[in-house]
């Protein structure tokens, strides 16, 4: 098992490797030198100068982009979840299975399936070419809602539910000051995987937007990519291109590591807040 974990490490380590050792080259080096080692004389601050200096720093903005586009769909797509899987876990009504079922046949199909239909639906409000195309899509998750039923099926019990009712709680005041700081370690995990799935996401915003001032940093550097392969001179972009695929992972593990410590918490620190 510890071999297997091994070369698992080396599989996903060696790409994020290459684009620090890329990051810190000039043009010249990135294409003279072995990839996955530093040359002579390290440019990673000149290459920084030019990503967020090319084309008025269109890199900044691009980076802003990605940022509002994840925290907003990630915790508006992780309090729907947790919502849903409430309402799933804890409460008897008609059609549930149907729409439980329809949750996990949203799982399964692909995100970039739905693109296109969304595209054709939303440009008939008017959404196209607006953040709202990104956000208000990304912010449904189906994998969230199975996530946070399974969850919450275990982490809440129905007596402490019970023994809230007696006490005349509501059911929001349920949910909101009891449930819910329960399923903080469940609420961070969906959190996460929401924001980074909208970090990471390229068809859709390729799809829905046209102005370049609303583009991710997926987008973006694509573009500056496709411009750097048609040549004219455009080879020059390449260096900054990957010190840009440097800068765009930094915020994910920075989520990460400051997630953490939710995760961390498990459910016994739950119950004592609670």
């Amino acid at each position: 098992m510890t071999a297997v974990l091994g070369v698992y490490f080396v599989y996903t380590f060696i790409p994020l490797l290459y684009v620090i050792v890329s990051a810190t080259k000039s043009n010249a080096d990135l294409f003279g030198t072995f990839g996955l080692w530093f040359a002579g004389d390290l440019h990673l601050w000149e290459n920084l100068q030019g990503l967020f200096t090319y084309q008025d720093g269109a890199f900044a903005r691009w980076l802003l982009n990605t940022f509002l586009y994840a925290a907003i769909s990630g915790l508006g797509a992780a309090l729907l979840a947790t919502c849903a899987g409430y309402a799933f876990a804890k409460f008897q009504f008609r059609g549930k299975r149907l729409f439980f079922a329809l949750v996990l046949g949203a799982v399964m199909i692909p995100q970039t399936a739905l693109s296109v239909p969304l595209f054709l639906m939303l440009s008939k409000i008017g959404l196209v070419n607006t953040p709202i195309a990104i956000i208000l899509p990304s912010m449904v998750f189906p994998p969230g809602v199975f996530l946070m039923c399974v969850y919450i099926e275990d982490a809440v019990s129905n007596e402490l539910i019970e023994a809230g009712r007696v006490d005349g709680a509501g059911e929001l005041h349920i949910f909101g000051r009891i449930a819910f700081r329960l399923l903080m370690p469940g609420f961070a995990t969906v959190l996460i995987l929401a924001f980074v799935s909208t970090w990471n996401n390229y068809f859709l915003p390729l799809v829905m937007l046209s102005s370049s001032e609303y583009f991710p940093i997926t987008v973006g550097l694509s573009q500056w990519y496709a411009s750097a392969t048609s040549g004219s001179g455009g080879t020059v972009l390449f260096s900054i291109v990957m010190a840009g695929a440097l800068v765009s992972v930094l915020p994910v593990i920075a989520a990460f590591l400051f997630m953490q410590r939710w995760w961390q918490g498990g459910l016994a620190s739950g119950g004592v807040k609670a």
